[in-house]
């Protein structure tokens, strides 16, 4: 972002990576849970509330931590500047 690198885990990366692949689409927990952690693993839905807390901890200092919003009674989604409008 802006030429500054950003340091993320793994699985704040992946989760990053996941919503970067349908920007501006809602995804619920159990979606996410299923997708960045895999299907055979069995997490309470509320872990994905801490990686996302994490990821806009990370994106914070480049402004774009915003672009991760949550949708409430559903889940979260990822909306950058470009997506808007």
């Amino acid at each position: 972002t802006d030429g500054k690198e950003i340091h993320l885990g793994p699985t704040e990366y992946r989760l990053l990576e996941f919503f970067m692949g349908s920007p501006g689409r809602a995804f619920s927990r159990a979606q996410i849970l299923d997708h960045v952690w895999g299907t055979n693993v069995y997490l309470e839905e509320r872990t994905v509330d801490v990686h996302i807390r994490r990821l806009r901890k990370a994106l914070q200092p480049s402004g774009q931590d915003s672009y991760v919003q949550t949708v409430r009674g559903h889940g979260y989604r990822f909306l950058p500047d470009s997506a808007v409008g």
